[in-house]
């Protein structure tokens, strides 16, 4: 049996859940700037994708075992202890990248940063590019280009 994903598009205030979720003032504000970089590399808008997600554009994906939903293409989730950045891609460009990327911890499909200052700015627009050329190429992607 199917099971439903907890992470969908919801529609909650972007914003409004930065402010009222996100106690730290300078975790605040690199919320503020990772919208406004993440909004200008995938050319799509914030949305919130469950309770604590900010997500940018959507892509379908399917699995062998029959299982899909629906993801944002990029995104980020500002919690307590440090920001889950959803970037990466199994890529050997991804790969290359991280050595460059700076102080972070890599979980299984995502980069834990405790602040911005931390992380080449640089480098994670080169992984957020290569995450949206990854999508592009392997799932069905609102981000396709013509």
């Amino acid at each position: 049996m199917a099971t439903k994903n907890k992470t969908t598009e919801t529609e909650v205030d972007v914003k409004e859940f930065i402010n009222s979720y996100v106690e730290n003032e300078q975790k605040k504000a690199d919320s503020f700037q990772l919208i406004e970089l993440m909004s200008m590399w995938s050319g799509f808008e914030p949305k919130m994708w469950g309770p604590t997600i900010i997500g940018f554009g959507n892509y379908h994906y399917k699995y062998a075992s029959g299982h899909e939903g629906d993801m944002p293409l990029l995104g980020f989730s500002p919690r307590k202890a440090e920001f889950s950045l959803y970037v990466f891609s199994p890529t050997e460009e991804s790969k290359q990248l991280l050595d460059e990327l700076g102080k972070f911890k890599m979980g299984k499909s995502c980069i834990y940063v405790k602040k911005l200052a931390d992380i080449n700015l640089v480098t994670l627009e080169k992984l957020c590019m290569d995450s949206i050329k990854y999508v592009n190429e392997h799932h069905e992607c609102g981000c396709r280009e013509e």
